[in-house]
């Protein structure tokens, strides 16, 4: 409540700026030429990296954009299909509530409330790094910046190694309107559009996105839908008022939801009732068969809503000096019902529920002039959020599988009655059995029960309150040269709250061992917490020199921090277990060059990146935590650019390398020498825009693009079982484009044309009790699309 009341007395503040300013009209930005052919250089688009609109060229930091065109001529409308094309960028969806995103080998995607985020994902200037709250469509967008190196000066406390930032679409005076539809195998049906009109004082603009998709794995059990598919809806509501050439205000509503089916966890050693389990091919899961009461939902999938509402304000105080505010509210709900064991087992069968609310604040003064440029502001950050994981499993079932010394006893009782254990508890028929059909609880419980349902669960909270000043002052003591410092003081307050309900196991407890299944201390619904307060002071340097109008050098150091961890669970049922986590902190080392030559434009970089306190997330029976690893480093390049060939043809691509790794002297010793997970050491892409006039007002386009990475890890400490080799894909769009400014448009599309067989993720919940799942990557796509705009 007191950061609305902040938010609620910004916006008051700056209507009250608003009184007495001369009105004037804002002029409209023109729109592209889509039939010209000629791609935008890099270069010369305009960015908002460093609270301010510069030209890309002349931002000291290693920053890549990706226009809404862009993603139009690449044929994607997700984040993890853009982050193929920018270098240093992994983002993994196993669902929408479980994405991953990483910057230069540094992953956020923990689920816990108790932990904060290593990466900053931003959409419309406030932080929305939460990872079960961050996935959204990319439907509508001005652009994505995704800005490289710690950036807690401009990106807060979470952009430790780098952040994702999200600009959505504007109202523009007058009106425009477009539609885009596309249909393909598996039943893929896309649907999006917008409308905009009104004019130079008020603008209004509304667009959607629909996205279905029958699951591309085959789930053969009875009940269950295909796996690993798509049930999306996205919504936006923009308004500009401009009252003034002085002011600028926006607000921007935005509602996100998916009913997606689950997602294909598969064990590689579990067999379905027909034959082998294959991510790529056939699996089977169930599910447990009390879902709907334990679980919350009958089938594997997830349900997940997100509100997001923004504003932005703008005023001009006096020649070169403005004020901007930006204020956000943000809440996510997701339920999503997986099945960790991939199998049909009733083995490992979990849900996760997780809740969150965010307000953000931020207030700044922006002032440039001939020689300085400097920008001071302030920012509150609060963030609620709750993450409950419910369990269901048959006990005998887990006794034969769970690949844990204590239960060896238990297992060897059920050898002797032909009862498989470990990896080989499930049978033929999918099931822990022996040949005579006794399941395990039926031979543990003497031929009492042929099954013993057991169910427990456990919630983390964590309320996090960040308050900071930050700024940034810019010297120019010739036209050629600029010098820049800045810094961020954090104030932290970190409050993590744990509870669980994990009653004693039946069978265990009729054999004198009074323990819940999963060895996890019962709180029986009570609450234990902890908090900690943390300060710190984040600086930055930078230098840009231009050698030409069109070509600059640039270097910088900055200081990033992944913020400490109070991590608690139960020592007993009234007593915390706190483990505190000490803050992750990187110096980042960074020289580039970025500008046109000829039809060249484009950027190099290279850095060298050093860790303390390397942070790991590990999990066991279930249950993840956070471990400190040392130290680490990561030496890199990274290259993008695009060349304008011909009027009708322009590549675009990348490439980077990579080299993040832990190193010896750690504080945990098996993670020496381990990759980064999820980062491969080489990347790149390549992009081809064709577009062939066919006489007045028709084109034939043909935009083939190919991407590649080299081998990654999925988890610490690397294993080879748990690991993706090196793989391409290759994707083609081709068609026409006809009318007046190209307004019309069909084609075809093919996404994997080669139909390469790759994993997005490998080891997850399963992993942690011995049994690692796969989940299959997207197979071959393709369709028909078309678009108008009017």
């Amino acid at each position: 409540m007191r950061l609305r009341a902040v938010s609620l007395l910004a916006t008051a503040s700056l209507f009250s700026l608003v009184q007495g300013t001369a009105h004037a009209a804002e002029a409209a930005a023109p729109a592209p030429d889509a039939s010209a052919g000629v791609d935008t250089a890099q270069s010369d688009i305009v960015v908002t990296a460093q609270k301010r609109e510069q030209k890309l060229k002349d931002v000291p930091l290693t920053v890549s954009v990706v226009t809404q065109d862009k993603l139009s001529q690449l044929g994607v409308s997700e984040l993890g299909e853009m982050a193929a094309y920018v270098p240093g960028l992994q983002i993994q969806k196993q669902s929408a509530n479980n994405p991953g995103f990483v910057i230069r080998g540094i992953t956020s995607d923990s689920g816990s409330a108790q932990a904060g985020s290593r990466v900053s994902v931003y959409y419309n200037g406030v932080d929305i790094s939460r990872a079960r709250g961050a996935w959204q469509d990319l439907f509508d967008m001005e652009r994505v910046e995704v800005v490289k190196g710690p950036q807690a000066t401009l990106f807060g406390t979470a952009a430790e190694v780098g952040a994702v930032s999200m600009i959505s679409a504007r109202p523009q005076p007058g009106y425009a309107a477009g539609i885009n539809a596309s249909y393909g195998n598996y039943n893929s049906t896309r649907l999006s559009g917008f409308v905009n009109a009104g004019n130079d004082t008020l603008a209004a603009r509304v667009a959607f996105s629909h996205k279905y998709r029958h699951g591309y794995t085959t789930n053969i059990q009875p009940g269950q839908d295909d796996l690993n598919g798509e049930n999306d809806w996205g919504a936006r509501a923009s308004l500009r008022w401009t009252p003034s050439s002085t002011v600028k205000v926006d607000l921007v509503y935005t509602y996100d939801r998916q009913r997606d089916p689950g997602t294909g966890f598969t064990s590689l050693v579990y067999p379905t009732t027909q034959g082998p389990s294959d991510p790529f091919g056939t699996v089977q899961l169930s599910g447990s068969p009390y879902s709907a009461s334990v679980l919350g939902a009958a089938k594997l999938g997830i349900a997940r809503d997100v509100h997001d509402v923004n504003l932005t304000g703008t005023v001009q105080l006096a020649p070169g000096l403005t004020f901007t505010t930006v204020n956000g509210f943000r809440t996510f709900h997701s339920h999503e019902v997986f099945d960790a064991d991939g199998s049909r087992a009733f083995y490992l069968e979990f849900a996760e529920d997780a809740q969150g609310e965010q307000y953000s604040h931020e207030g700044r003064f922006n002032y440039d002039s001939t020689h300085w440029r400097a920008t001071f502001g302030w920012n509150a950050f609060v963030e609620n959020s709750f993450q409950k994981v419910p369990f269901s499993t048959d006990e005998g079932t887990y006794l034969a599988c769970a690949a844990i010394s204590s239960f060896a006893a238990f297992q060897k009782v059920l050898s002797g009655y032909g009862v498989g254990t470990g990896t080989g508890c499930v049978n033929a028929n999918g099931v822990a059995t022996n040949a005579a059909g006794q399941t395990a609880s039926y031979i543990l419980t003497g031929g009492k029960a042929t099954s013993v349902p057991y169910a427990s669960s456990y919630v983390n909270k964590g309320v996090n309150k960040t308050y900071s000043l930050f700024a940034d002052a810019t010297f120019m003591p010739t036209p050629r040269l600029e010098i820049t410092a800045g810094a961020r003081v954090l104030i932290e307050h970190r409050k993590s709250e744990y509870s669980s309900v994990q009653p004693n196991s039946a069978i265990l407890a009729a054999y004198g061992v009074n323990t819940s299944l999963l060895g996890v201390v019962s709180t029986n619904g009570g609450v234990v917490m902890a908090d900690r307060d943390y300060s710190a002071i984040l600086p930055r340097v930078n230098l840009l020199y231009r050698l030409s109008n069109d070509l600059n050098l640039y270097a910088t150091i900055s200081e990033g921090r992944y913020s400490p961890v109070v991590q608690v669970t139960a020592k007993t049922a009234t007593t915390p277990n706190v483990l505190p986590i000490p803050a992750e902190k990187l110096w980042n080392y960074e020289a580039g060059i970025k500008g046109r030559v000829g039809p060249f434009s484009g950027g190099l970089s290279a850095f060298y990146q050093v860790y303390s306190g390397f942070q790991v997330t590990v999990t066991s029976n279930g249950v993840t935590t956070t471990q400190s690893a040392g130290s680490a480093h990561n030496p890199g390049v990274e290259f993008e650019g695009n060349w304008q060939v011909s009027p009708i043809l322009s590549i675009s691509g990348m490439a980077a390398w990579l080299h993040g790794r832990i190193d010896g002297n750690n504080a945990l010793t098996a993670y020496a020498g381990n990759h980064f997970r999820l980062q491969p050491d080489f990347s790149a892409a390549l992009a081809v825009n064709l577009r062939v006039p066919l006489g007045q007002d028709r084109l034939f386009y043909f935009a083939p693009n190919w991407n590649t990475r080299s081998k990654v890890y999925f988890e610490m400490p690397n294993k080879e079982a748990i690991s993706q080799q090196a793989y391409s894909l290759t994707n083609l769009r081709a068609g026409f484009e006809f009318g007046p400014e190209a307004r019309y448009m069909v084609g075809g599309y093919v996404r994997n044309l080669f139909n390469r067989h790759y994993l997005l993720d490998a080891g997850n919940t399963g992993g942690s009790f011995g049994d690692p799942t796969y989940i299959a990557g997207e197979p071959r796509m393709y369709g028909i699309e078309m678009s108008a705009r009017f």
